[in-house]
Formats: structure tokens, sequence, C-alpha cells
């Protein structure tokens, strides 16, 4: 007998299936945004429209401008990123108590990056959506599951963590 695929996974499977489109040379992500057992959009992480991406560019922007910086620098990126893309691809009523799929690997190795989640303004933006979940890929089988609303109440900005 053929086991089924559990439900996370295979959104998971589909938002790493987004991720593989992503045009970042730094980091591939993905998006699916799903409410009652519905995809509402999806997202990966590349440059905005009709801009040129890294990819195209055979070189990162950010480390080029910030070779030594690993997080912050957002304004030197090129690419909005996969939960952005994601949310502004959907009506806010649609995302309403929904959850957010994510997939976070590194395109030279191909391994997920461990304790990756997303960033301050994706964790503002996904906080407005009404999103009520987050689930991050740690490895092919084994996720982390995060209630948004933990964002809201332990604000890890005001104690100064950086995230992503």
């Amino acid at each position: 007998m053929v086991k089924r695929i559990d439900k996370t996974n295979y959104y998971l499977n589909i938002a790493k299936s987004v991720a593989d489109r992503s045009t970042c040379l730094r980091k591939k992500a993905g998006a699916v945004i799903v409410n009652n057992d519905e995809i509402i959009s999806t997202g990966y992480n590349g440059a905005p429209r009709g801009r040129v991406n890294c990819i195209d560019l055979g070189y990162c922007v950010k480390k080029k401008i910030f070779p030594n910086v690993r997080h912050g620098g957002y304004d030197a990126c090129r690419s909005v990123h996969a939960e952005q893309n994601a949310i502004i691809s959907a009506s806010r009523k649609d995302m309403l108590g929904g959850t957010l799929y994510l997939v976070l690997y590194r395109p030279e190795t191909g391994e997920y990056d461990p304790g990756s989640s997303s960033c301050q303004l994706c964790r503002k933006m996904i906080i407005n959506s009404g999103i009520e979940k987050v689930i991050v890929r740690i490895s092919d089988n084994e996720y982390q599951e995060i209630n948004v609303d933990d964002w809201i109440t332990n604000d890890d900005l005001i104690n100064g963590k950086i995230t992503y």
C-alpha cells in the first residue's frame, strides 16, 4: 500500500517548487498561502517585475554593496521576498485565518537554512494580512509551526533581535 503524504508536507513541497523559480543567488524562497485547504496565492523571491534579476546579472547586488553583512542591508537587495509576493497577489479577505507555508534553501548546497524564518518586514506584512500561522520547512519531512500571534506578543524587534 502506498503511503499518502500529509497535508503540511504536501503544501511545503509546493512551496519548494515555487522556491525553485527564485532568481536570488543567495537564498531561494517560496511561499504558499492556504486557507480552508485551498491555495490562495504563491510567491518566490526575485527582483520587481521589469527589473533585472541577480541571476541574470550574474552577481548578488547586495553582496557587492555589503560584502560582509549577513543580516540587514535590505535596501540593497533587489528581491521582493517570497512572503511579500504571495501577500500582494492575494486579497486580505482570502488570507484571514490562513496559513503561509515557507521554504528557504541555499542554492549552492540545496540545504534548508536552519533557523530561517520571515524577516521583520515580512512579519509585519503577515500580521497585517490576517494570516494566523506560518509553517517553515526545516528538513525534507520536518517543519516549524509559528503562531503569528506570537510575533505580536513577543516582538523581537523591541529587544533588538534581527531575523532572517
